[in-house]
């Protein structure tokens, strides 16, 4: 099946038909199903345990279902490898933090960029012609877009090892970035984070996803449910690997499965009176 990119804004850019993942005995996915449409912002909650993670692992590839199929862009990839999902035009950040504490700033997003570099291993040893041009091209869209994007200038020389850990979530989210991807995925990006970082952070994904340069899909997974209703169009939530439901904001938090999910049945009845 040939990779369909001239996606229009609410056309299916995502789909997972009927996952199952297991690990032994424990059933993490049973038949979930899912489809994202390009242009909007897509929220998974849940529970601890509810398998969020383990869904978001198959999306990108690090887990392979044991049955159903996944579709990106209207390709099976199913089978792919992660750096294969990521040339399609997939990237993530962590629930952990998944920086090179060594590394500066700049050379951290610029890896990010490894998929686009063309040039081959003499000219890249040489540093001759192309290598030179590829790569005053990838550092001009990182720092005139993505360092400028996520107000990191200050620190773009900085070791990654020695900043806040705030910080640290914007390098990991520049990073990605750097892959200019069609459909970034947020692990809990707003976890560990100070009020202030969670309002930064929250503001950096909508200007991901709204400005005319970004237009990024995004499927976001997150236990603050002030920012997951404010942001997003669509919101799924699971349960023990089960879906109760994919919805709009409004429509999941006045779902009472969704509320005895979080809330418990003692919490749920006391709703109702």
């Amino acid at each position: 099946m040939v990779v369909n990119d001239k996606l229009k804004h609410g056309d299916v850019l995502l789909e997972l038909e009927d996952i199952h993942m297991y690990f032994g005995k424990v059933n993490a996915l049973e038949g979930v199903s899912l489809k994202i449409q390009k242009g909007e912002i897509h929220s998974v909650i849940g529970p601890n345990g509810a398998g969020k993670t383990v869904m978001l692992n198959c999306i990108n590839g690090l887990y392979h279902p044991n049955k159903g199929n996944i579709s990106f862009k209207g390709k099976n990839i199913k089978r792919l490898k992660p750096y294969e999902r990521a040339k399609l035009g997939m990237a993530r950040t962590f629930q952990k933090v998944e920086v090179f504490g060594g590394m500066t700033v700049l050379d951290n997003i610029r890896l990010g960029r490894h998929t686009y570099y063309k040039s081959g291993i003499l000219s890249g040893a040489l540093y001759l012609g192309k290598t030179a041009r590829e790569e005053i091209e990838h550092r001009t869209f990182i720092e005139e877009e993505i360092i400028d994007l996520l107000e990191i200038e200050h620190i773009r020389h900085k070791p990654v090892g020695m900043l806040p850990y705030g910080l640290q979530k914007r390098v990991e989210l520049g990073r990605a970035l750097a892959l200019n991807p069609d459909l970034l995925i947020l692990d809990e990006p707003l976890a560990g984070l100070n009020l202030e970082e969670v309002e930064d952070m929250a503001r950096f994904i909508l200007d991901i996803n709204e400005e005319e340069r970004w237009k990024v899909t995004c499927l976001l997974v997150e236990h603050d449910m002030g920012v997951v209703m404010d942001l997003s169009d669509r919101v799924f939530v699971l349960n023990f690997g089960n879906m109760i439901i994919d919805g709009t904001p409004e429509e999941v938090q006045n779902h009472p499965e969704v509320i005895k999910a979080y809330l418990g049945e003692e919490d749920l009845y006391a709703t109702r009176k």
